[in-house]
């Protein structure tokens, strides 16, 4: 889940007519000018045996274009075979520097003895991100980034990106140095919205999108493709009591189209958190329903009516970074 926790600043709407005014990054990627292009991209692959399923499934059989790994977490090595058999999938790092649940946790790849400030006393990485601020130097942070690098590199698989999951290296400005460092050096993409960030602005007051900005201004002149803005909101949809199948899917679905009819044109990358929760899934997160809507709304053929009616465009890192590469 996304969370941005850096300084505070006043977002303007004289400010936002001014970035708006300004060819979207989607427009310098060559997309046609006034698109909405998505990214639908499913988080935490990895983590279980059911996220993977719901990733694949949300890619193969439904609309999602992209995914990103937790690296530390024990179901990596089940989906790297799917990747061996299925190497064009738009697959990332979903930077992983927390262990949010109660009974079911990770560890660092760097380990305790070497990056002693990530983990808590049970071994495993801080449950929250204000705990990892607290303790986390930025050099721990970027050992982990360089080995959560190094894990998918050495199982034979080039990442199209790096993502950030529960937010935490956006925590700190030291964090963000460290993650665009690794990024420009290894030439990965990085979810970095730089441009109008219409949408985060109205998420939270604690967004520093003037920082943010700049960075993503630093990332262009690096070669790195830049989002324009992020959708982040099905993780807190609240949902009815007792749905079934069908009706979770139709409020999913009505959420997701709600939700797109609203943003901006340009490059949006859309996080969700695909799941096919089984009965054992309730013992690691209570986040099942809303994880299986996120899939049922992606496998919907009236989201993929609706999105091929407004003439909204699908695109993967994969393909954005081919185009940073051939634009001016």
């Amino acid at each position: 889940m996304m969370r941005f926790l850096v300084l505070l600043i006043i977002f303007s709407l004289p400010a936002c007519e001014g970035i708006l005014a300004q060819p979207t990054y989607a427009e310098k990627l060559g997309f046609p000018k006034g698109s909405k292009v998505l990214i639908l991209h499913v988080d935490d692959v990895g983590m279980s045996w059911e996220s993977n399923q719901g990733a694949i499934e949300a890619t193969t059989k439904g609309v999602a274009t992209s995914l990103s790994m937790m690296m530390p977490c024990p179901w990596i090595p089940g989906f790297f075979r799917y990747l061996k058999d299925h190497p064009d999938t738009d697959a990332g790092l979903h930077l992983t520097f927390n262990s949010e649940w109660n009974e079911y946790r990770w560890g660092p790849i760097t380990g305790k003895l070497e990056s002693p400030g990530l983990c808590d006393t049970e071994g495993a990485l801080w449950p929250t991100v204000e705990e990892l601020t607290k303790h986390a130097k930025a050099d721990e942070i970027e050992a982990e980034i360089r080995a959560q690098v190094d894990r998918a590199r050495a199982m034979g698989f080039e990442p199209t990106h790096m993502d950030s999951h529960m937010g935490a290296i956006f925590a700190r400005t030291e964090y963000v140095a460290r993650y665009v460092k690794v990024g420009i050096e290894f030439k990965i993409p990085l979810m970095m919205p730089g441009g109008h960030n219409t949408m985060i602005s109205q998420q939270s007051t604690q967004v520093e999108i003037a920082q943010l900005r700049e960075v993503g201004k630093m990332l262009w002149s690096a070669g790195l493709p830049v989002l324009d803005d992020i959708h982040n909101l099905s993780y807190n949809w609240q949902y009815p009591a007792n749905l079934n199948d069908e009706d979770l899917r139709k409020f999913a679905t009505g959420k997701y189209i709600e939700t797109i009819s609203k943003l901006k044109p340009g490059l949006t990358l859309v996080i969700m958190h695909c799941t096919a929760p089984t009965e054992t899934f309730k013992n690691i997160s209570a986040s099942g329903t809303i994880r299986k809507g996120d899939l049922l709304a992606m496998t919907d053929p009236a989201f993929k009516a609706y999105l091929q009616k407004e003439k909204i465009v699908l695109t993967t890192w994969r393909e954005i970074a081919k185009r940073r590469q051939a634009a001016k």
